[in-house]
């Protein structure tokens, strides 16, 4: 029986420490100005309804009065200020709060208008989705460039799992005992101390990285997509209720305007006209159907623009159980669907769940510092991870981790890798593309360099 001896074992453990730290260096290069620019774009957008009441208190913010005009006064005098055709009313969410139309206009544009509900006043309008915190959800999603680019957020999303996972491997203690595992060693003119920053930080928001890693993927196209897909399909996401024999229309809820990730493909009931001639409810006989229905203040409501058109009421709050969507025949004023977060599927549920909590919005105001705390540390990881290369790295190189001895080590570790771009498509061909660089490029440049060292 052959056995293996300490100096053998240790030059192993080299080897796949060497293999683990290549590749926690190239997920690092890749992902970490993506890292940065989601935690700041997400760190903001924690605080949305905030910020935006803050920077446009001039329309978002009234004095409280005694009585609230009609809701069809409020679209009338927006349609009055910019005409076309008002397609969604929303309701205010407090009573400080100004309602909001959403105009199609005639000159083209689609704007969201700002009228005072006590005295029916227009305070202004801005593009629809023009305020400052929709700019910064865009930037988030990288939205403003393109599909292609929103693609790099799903490669970011499942590398960064990818860098917590090796970065785990790092860290381990491995009878090192505590010094820069849980403290900070050196000072910041070292390397010591920006490495041991970047290893507690890491360590102690890991778990959250790929918590909001997972929590984002929903969204994202192409793998975000097909498990709508799939979940919708196998009545994992949609409501039970979206399956009622119901005239159903070619329109998906998405788009009317932002719903909830399991309702992105539900389609939109039709009202049925009447045999003869016959008045429609009007919007302030539908509004008062959706408050009885019990439909929480801020909802929004779609307008119906043909004949067979809904009255589409929904609301996507804070708290998960008041999420909810009624469509009402636009002749009879009956719900044809009523939908609501316990309707969903347990995938809908679970994700849905996750979301919220990505949003800052479960916990309230806790859920908020708390992720705020964990965007700020993330980019205080970034940083030190890209000083500590800057000091480790020889001049004149970009600092690879070296080889391994044995490239065998390598198969594993790449098998492993290989089951996770499987999960994640892009992730894959991301994997795949970086394997290509790594031993066409960058691997002989290496191996050069260790030759003529080693003359």
């Amino acid at each position: 029986m052959t056995t293996t001896s300490p100096q053998t074992k240790r030059k192993a453990s080299l080897d796949l420490y060497r293999a683990v730290w290549r590749w926690h260096f190239y997920a690092g290069l890749l992902i970490l100005p993506f890292l940065i620019i989601l935690s700041i774009t997400g760190a903001l957008y924690l605080f949305n309804d905030e910020l935006d009441a803050l920077i446009h208190s001039d329309l978002k913010r009234v004095a409280v009065q005694e009585a609230t005009q009609p809701p069809a006064t409020l679209v009338n005098v927006a349609l009055d200020a910019h005409p076309g055709t008002a397609v969604k009313y929303t309701s205010p969410p407090t009573p400080e709060s100004s309602a909001e139309v959403t105009v199609n206009a005639l000159t083209g544009e689609r704007l969201a208008v700002y009228v005072n509900p006590y005295t029916a006043e227009v305070l202004g309008a801005l593009d629809d989705r023009g305020t400052i915190m929709w700019t910064v959800r865009y930037l988030h999603s990288l939205k403003y460039f393109g599909p292609t680019a929103r693609k790099f957020i799903e490669i970011a999303a499942g590398w960064s799992i990818l860098l917590v996972g090796t970065g785990i491997y790092l860290w381990w203690p491995r009878g090192k005992g505590s010094s820069g595992l849980v403290s900070v060693r050196g000072k910041p003119k070292s390397r010591v101390f920006w490495r041991d920053l970047h290893a507690v930080l890491g360590i102690f928001v890991g778990g959250f990285i790929v918590f909001l890693a997972l929590t984002g993927m929903p969204w994202s196209g192409v793998w975000g997509g097909k498990v709508n897909e799939w979940a919708n399909g196998n009545n994992f996401g949609y409501p039970a209720g979206v399956r009622v024999e119901v005239p159903v229309s070619n329109a998906y809820l998405s788009d009317q305007g932002l719903t909830s990730w399991s309702l992105e493909q539900a389609r939109v009931p039709e009202s049925t006209p009447p045999a003869t001639p016959s008045p429609r409810i009007g919007l302030n006989n539908a509004v008062a159907a959706f408050e009885q229905l019990g439909l929480q203040q801020g909802y929004a409501v779609n307008l119906p623009t043909s004949a067979a058109g809904v009255y589409t009421g929904s609301i996507y709050p804070d708290d998960l159980s008041q999420q909810r969507v009624i469509h009402l025949d636009q002749y009879s004023g009956e719900p044809l669907l009523d939908m609501s977060y316990a309707d969903y599927g347990p995938l809908g549920r679970w994700l849905e769940f996750g979301i919220n909590v990505h949003l800052g919005q479960q916990f309230g105001l806790v859920n908020q510092l708390f992720l705020l705390a964990v965007c700020l540390a993330i980019v205080l990881m970034c940083v030190a991870a890209g000083v500590m290369w800057w000091k480790r790295r020889p001049s004149g190189s970009m600092g690879v981790p070296p080889l391994p001895a044995d490239k065998r080590i390598f198969r594993g570790l790449i098998a492993t890798l290989a089951i996770g771009g499987v999960i994640f498509p892009l992730v894959g061909a991301s994997l795949i593309a970086m394997l290509l660089i790594d031993w066409l490029a960058v691997r002989p440049i290496q191996e050069r360099r260790l030759t003529k060292q080693t003359i």
